[in-house]
């Protein structure tokens, strides 16, 4: 019983461990989180977008800052590295909103 229960434990325990020529884990999906906003986002945050790397990230701030931010999300398939296609799947993950502190009352 020791054993089988040991052995249960193991595989619990490795359950969550890739085995060597697997893929890693993906980025968890934003789903219920906020939407990310695409002129105030850090490179960090536009990464956690699942298919926006590190490269696309920085891509998009520098867009913002040569176009003085981005009119609407749509905008954003003018960055080279997105596409219709991934900005289909972004879209209800992004914004453009200003935030509070830069409105003018």
């Amino acid at each position: 019983m020791t054993r089988m229960l040991g052995g249960l434990l193991v595989g619990v325990m490795l359950a969550g461990v890739p085995v060597a020529g697997q893929e890693k884990p993906s980025k968890p999906a934003a789903g219920a989180a906020a939407p990310v906003n695409l002129n105030t986002a850090s490179v960090a945050q536009l990464e956690a977008l699942p298919g926006v790397g590190l490269k696309t990230a920085e891509r998009i701030i520098e867009y913002r800052q040569k176009n003085g931010g981005f009119k609407k999300v749509e905008d954003v398939m003018n960055v080279r590295g997105v596409g219709e296609k991934g900005f289909l799947k972004l879209k209800p993950m992004l914004s453009v909103g200003t935030p509070k502190a830069e409105r003018t009352q």
